[in-house]
């Protein structure tokens, strides 16, 4: 790795906002600047391909035959982390589902040892805290209202620093422990409720800023009830979405992304689940899920998460969407890195952590340096 300013001509870039041609200045194995030509007497290497800042997937339950909530430790986050780079996403969070409260509190202990490393944003704790009647596969016997055990979880980890988003429904809090939560420093996201769009709107007033999932596992909009999804829809608050022609169908995540009043506020997130670099089961709960016609079904036959990748999702939102490229990569990208509070766009951002995007905007590399 060199210590001397070198250059890179791409195809076209993606700076974070806007596809462009420009030249990219390196150094150390960073990148350090755009520029619009290149200096006198410099010579750039040219690169085949669009040049983005990798993914980042801000739910992920598991990969490359580890699940999180069957070994809540570090180990498990880094093949996570490690299976879903090989698909562009550089930076993943490992979600906690629905389970025993130790189940929580051991991965947080993973979470705390994970801080700092490579690839790991934090920890995303989607349940215990939901509605029974939205559950989806979270197992019914573990499914309570907020708690103090999860309440000191989520401190310890702020105390120390981890980056937290917490999933939970307005069922199941009190009023304050939303705004408790937020004065913590915690990203809490609505999600896997049954709840009205008034009592959606009362968590946003306390600080919920992030819809888990949109559509999926909430209360449907209707002609005389908005619902979670309507008042989701109608928010200006971020939420993210499975992009795989399964979870939502995309005539309806096109009407959402054209009804949202505010740009640049619904991001991509995989869902995924052991089988993303990984064979095609795995084990939930003591029940064996199956990836069936790319869906993975429990022993109820509903959904059990995604087998599904960023690069899949971006893909699919440009090429059967038809979204403008730059909104796309927005959404796997920049996006989910304001949601988190981290830097975004090209500079800064290592050669190691970049992608370079072929023809149908399939990942060509990850990784430059």
């Amino acid at each position: 790795m060199t210590s001397q300013m070198t250059y890179l001509h791409p195809d076209h870039i993606f700076d974070g906002d806007v596809l462009r041609k420009a030249y990219v200045a390196v150094k150390s194995g960073s990148i350090t600047g755009i520029l619009d030509t290149l200096p006198a007497g410099s010579i750039a290497q040219t690169l085949q391909g669009t040049l983005s800042p990798g993914y980042l997937d801000l739910q992920v339950n598991g990969g490359g035959d580890a699940l999180l909530n069957n070994t809540p430790t570090l180990q498990a986050m880094q093949t996570m982390a490690a299976a879903h780079r090989r698909f562009g996403t550089v930076g993943v969070m490992p979600t906690v589902i629905t389970d025993a409260p130790e189940v929580l509190e051991h991965a947080a202990d993973a979470a705390l040892q994970a801080h700092g490393l490579r690839g790991i944003l934090g920890l995303h704790i989607e349940g215990p805290h939901l509605s029974l009647a939205r559950r989806g596969t979270h197992a019914a016997q573990f499914i309570r209202p907020l708690d103090a055990r999860t309440l000191s979880v989520v401190q310890r980890l702020r105390e120390a620093g981890v980056a937290v988003m917490i999933t939970l429904a307005p069922e199941a809090v009190s009023a304050g422990q939303v705004s408790d939560l937020v004065a913590m420093g915690a990203v809490v996201s609505l999600g896997h409720s049954d709840a009205t769009a008034q009592q959606t709107r009362a968590c946003l007033a306390e600080g919920a800023r992030v819809f888990t999932h949109l559509f999926n596992a909430m209360s449907p909009m209707q002609s005389r009830a908005a619902g979670m999804t309507g008042a989701a829809i109608n928010s200006a608050a971020y939420a993210g979405v499975i992009c795989d022609g399964i979870h939502v169908a995309d005539e309806m995540l096109a009407l959402a992304l054209r009804a949202r009043p505010q740009a640049d506020t619904t991001f991509l997130v995989s869902d995924a689940m052991a089988t993303v670099g990984g064979s095609d089961h795995f084990t939930l709960y003591d029940q064996k899920i199956q990836l069936v016609d790319a869906r993975l079904i429990n022993a109820e036959g509903s959904l059990a998460g995604a087998h599904t990748t960023m690069a899949e999702g971006v893909a699919r939102l440009i090429t059967q969407l038809g979204l403008d490229p730059a909104a796309a990569l927005r959404m796997a990208t920049t996006i989910p890195a304001k949601v988190m509070g981290r830097p975004t766009g090209l500079v800064g951002q290592s050669l190691n952590d970049c992608l370079l995007l072929g023809p149908s905007w399939a990942v060509a590399q990850t990784g430059l340096a």
